[in-house]
């Protein structure tokens, strides 16, 4: 607070079990905004209770003014809203203290769970959360935050899985290397560099100046669609989930189609290309289980149930 004029927003996890200490301290400190989660979606791999917080600051200068007996009631909501998709859950219970060895974060450590838990491989969770400091070293100590994180964990898991270092190296490694990520904190491991990309030398420029401006694009191929930017966006962001919403919307459908099953169809159509295009041995990919748990079961979901319940 000191030193920028800008708000301080703090985000953690409560995977370590000392998130909910740490938010105290910096809400003393003077932070701007904290994370939290109502307490029935909290702790573990999630952020520190909304309840808890908002009870420690009660009747302090930093009083939330949020009421407890309403956020109970929220709790119990979503309480109920858990228990119905359990199956996605990650099995992740209580404090796990390896995080403060391997200094993995909360969000990446359900991500390697889940990348196991898709190639029946989760009897390796000790061996992949060994590797990650190991290639993080390699890759120049990238943060582990998203995208990186992915990056990171998903080649240990691959280093592990295949019995082999960097016998498969994803594209989204070989970007990293080359710069498309931005310019590594540390130098990037010269034999790692050299199994990856060879003799090709990572840009030295800012790598958003190599993309193409993509919102006329995005205009011209939804624009018919689109009531307004915020649709255009949507499409650009996520077009094979947008498209479907914006021309069922056009067609007058009640909407009471759940977005989930749009995604349930595109999550389908990957996993077969993915099947029919796999090479030997297992791959993993840090954009097919990244943001959900319990990837390994979407197909059996989808193809056995005849979509999403």
């Amino acid at each position: 607070k000191e030193e920028l004029d800008i708000p301080i927003h703090l985000h953690s996890h409560a995977t370590s079990g000392m998130a909910t200490t740490a938010l105290l301290k910096a809400v003393e400190a003077g932070v701007d905004i904290v994370d939290t989660a109502i307490s029935s979606l909290s702790l573990t791999t999630s952020h520190p209770p909304t309840e808890s917080i908002v009870a420690m600051l009660k009747e302090t200068e930093r009083d939330t003014g949020l009421d407890l007996d309403l956020l109970a009631e929220i709790a119990a909501h979503f309480a109920r809203v858990r228990r119905k998709y359990a199956r996605f859950e990650s099995g992740m219970f209580g404090v796990d203290v390896r995080v403060l060895r391997y200094q993995i974060p909360g969000g990446m450590l359900s991500n390697l769970v889940s990348q196991l838990r898709a190639q029946n491989a989760e009897d390796k969770y000790e061996e992949v959360l060994a590797e990650v400091p190991r290639v993080r070293a390699e890759l120049g100590y990238p943060p582990l935050v998203t995208p990186s994180s992915q990056i990171v964990g998903t080649q240990a898991t691959l280093n592990v899985l295949l019995g082999e270092r960097y016998k498969v190296i994803p594209k989204e490694v070989k970007d990293y290397i080359r710069g498309l990520y931005g310019r590594p904190p540390a130098p990037i491991d010269p034999e790692v560099k050299r199994k990856a990309i060879g003799d090709e030398e990572p840009i030295d420029c800012r790598p958003a100046d190599l993309l193409e401006p993509g919102m006329p694009k995005a205009w011209e191929e939804i624009g018919h669609l689109a009531r307004n930017e915020e649709d255009v966006i949507s499409y650009a962001l996520f077009p094979q989930v947008a498209r479907p919403f914006l021309e069922r919307r056009t067609r007058g459908s009640d909407g009471k189609e759940p977005v989930v099953a749009a995604i349930a169809g595109l999550l389908l159509k990957r996993l077969k290309e993915q099947a029919a295009a796999a090479p030997t041995g297992p791959v993993v990919s840090p954009w097919k289980t990244s943001w959900r748990p319990g990837a390994g079961r979407w197909w059996s979901l989808i193809e056995g149930a005849g979509g999403l319940r």
